[in-house]
């Protein structure tokens, strides 16, 4: 299975547009979001592009395909408005070579605040805005970054196909790898 992880949207048309690109170059099976899809959120600035209501056809339009998570910024009239569920605070994945991943927003559970996970799970998360891949004991700590507002200088998705996890830029570029 190949699973595109993105995350921290934010409302922005212009990066959901750029997002859209790259699910169309890599032809996930599913697409995970972790969450803040459609609002900025009062601490962020407005993203460039800041338009909720285009990016709500454009996630619709993938509803087949997407498995989402709650965001802090994610409320009740979002899910109003997208075909796809949002409100859950989490979900689990078992993946092809068997091992689970546990997919989040970061709010409630985080890499200091793990939830109990079978040994060798995988632990995807966003909220921080900045790209992560590394070993926590045996768990693989995980975070796409931010499609439209990075902390970290570039915007910015994840892939999971045979057996990796690569994060990358909105160009398409890998930026960091990291095996399952």
């Amino acid at each position: 299975m190949k699973l595109l992880i993105a995350s921290d949207l934010h409302g922005s048309a212009h990066y959901c547009e750029k997002l859209l690109a790259r699910i169309d170059a890599e032809q996930p099976d599913k697409i995970l979001l972790l969450g803040d899809l459609l609002y900025h959120g009062p601490r962020n600035d407005l993203p460039q592009g800041y338009a909720p209501k285009q990016v709500i056809p454009m996630l619709n339009g993938l509803k087949d395909k997407i498995i989402a998570v709650r965001g802090n910024c994610d409320a009740e009239v979002d899910q109003m408005v997208l075909e796809f569920p949002i409100m859950a605070d989490y979900t689990t994945l078992v993946l092809g070579n068997g091992r689970t991943l546990f997919a989040t927003h970061g709010h409630l559970f985080d890499p200091d605040h793990l939830p109990p996970l079978p040994a060798g799970s995988a632990f995807a998360f966003g909220h921080i805005h900045v790209k992560h891949a590394e070993r926590q004991g045996d768990t693989l700590i995980l975070n796409p970054g931010s499609v439209s507002i990075p902390k970290d200088g570039s915007h910015s998705y994840m892939v999971y196909e045979n057996g990796t996890f690569t994060a990358k830029t909105l160009d398409g570029e890998p930026v960091a790898s990291v095996a399952f």
